[in-house]
């Protein structure tokens, strides 16, 4: 295992520096041995991992997939590393997150919480419903809805997630409510995002191309709208819980679900993971489990 762990180092060592040679300066070893290392990798594997040609190097489909694993690997063994060094206790800085505007405030109180419990720590909270690069951003951490797309980084789910679509009883009264997906066609529908979101898919494949004459990059705005009367609008259930109680907007087209869309938490790979980066992780899973519980048709997910 240990010598497994030494060809993982160096292999993601050699795509990071660019070259045999530059990886074993940095390794503090000779080409040669990198060579033979990385040679043994690919042989016990049964696979080549990297094209080397005199002057470059290329990773073939496997070994991008194999890097993309061993980057978890190791962030996972140097995070276990650091805990163990500084004890989890060592809390203290700045926390820099990252979310959507809507969630935000939802987040917001369950990181006050999390502070009063960690004194030494200061909180920044960032909302923007444009997904920002963590890295070049500073963040410690984001917690955002959906799947991980990018895999330099560590994601790590913290809550389930239903969306739903809906619409103010004003404007069902007027336009009608759609049975089935294909009516949206004929449905004015608030859209979000830049660029917004123009397709809807559903949890059985099926895809529908809605418009509207109200689009917005900002999620409150577009919920805004939907409360106005101005159409029907795809929310995270996380969103519209208290409207949906309260009777202020209606869901539609129960019988056809959306697919879900699980909230995460996200943190680079390529750091070590800081202990009060972990405990926040740890913290807003918990409490997101316990409200989640509260949801219409929600359920925690297990520990």
């Amino acid at each position: 295992m240990a010598d497994q762990l030494i060809q993982m180092r160096i292999f993601v060592q050699v795509i990071e520096a660019g070259s045999l040679s530059a990886a074993a300066r940095e390794l503090g070893l000779s080409p040669a041995v990198v060579s033979r290392r990385l040679a043994a990798l690919e042989k016990r594997l049964g696979v080549r991992l990297i094209n080397r040609t005199t002057r470059s190097l290329s990773l073939t489909d496997e070994g991008a997939d194999f890097q993309a694993r061993c980057l978890r690997i190791l962030a996972e063994i140097e995070e276990a590393e650091t805990q163990a060094a500084i004890g989890a206790r060592a809390t203290s800085g700045e926390l820099r997150v990252t979310t959507s505007v809507a969630f935000a405030r939802r987040l917001a109180p369950l990181l006050h919480d999390f502070q009063q419990t960690h004194e030494g720590l200061s909180v920044r909270l960032h909302a923007s419903d444009a997904v920002v690069n963590i890295v070049e951003g500073g963040f410690d951490l984001a917690v955002r809805f959906g799947t991980l797309a990018d895999s330099s980084l560590i994601a790590r789910e913290v809550a389930p997630n239903r969306r739903v679509i809906c619409a103010a009883p004003a404007y069902l009264a007027r336009h009608g409510r759609p049975s089935h997906p294909d009516e949206l066609v004929h449905h004015d529908c608030v859209l979000m995002g830049d660029p917004p979101l123009a397709t809807w898919q559903f949890a059985d494949g099926t895809s529908v191309h809605v418009n509207g004459r109200f689009t917005s990059n900002d999620g409150e705005i577009a919920h805004l709208w939907a409360l106005q009367g101005a159409g029907l609008v795809l929310k995270s259930i996380w969103d519209v819980q208290e409207d949906l109680a309260s009777g202020r907007l209606k869901t539609v087209l129960d019988a056809h679900p959306l697919p879900c869309a699980a909230i995460h938490a996200m943190y680079p790979h390529r750091r070590f993971v800081a202990p009060k980066v972990r405990l926040c992780v740890d913290y807003l899973r918990e409490r997101l489990a316990e409200q989640a519980a509260a949801l219409p048709e929600m359920t925690a997910i297990p520990a």
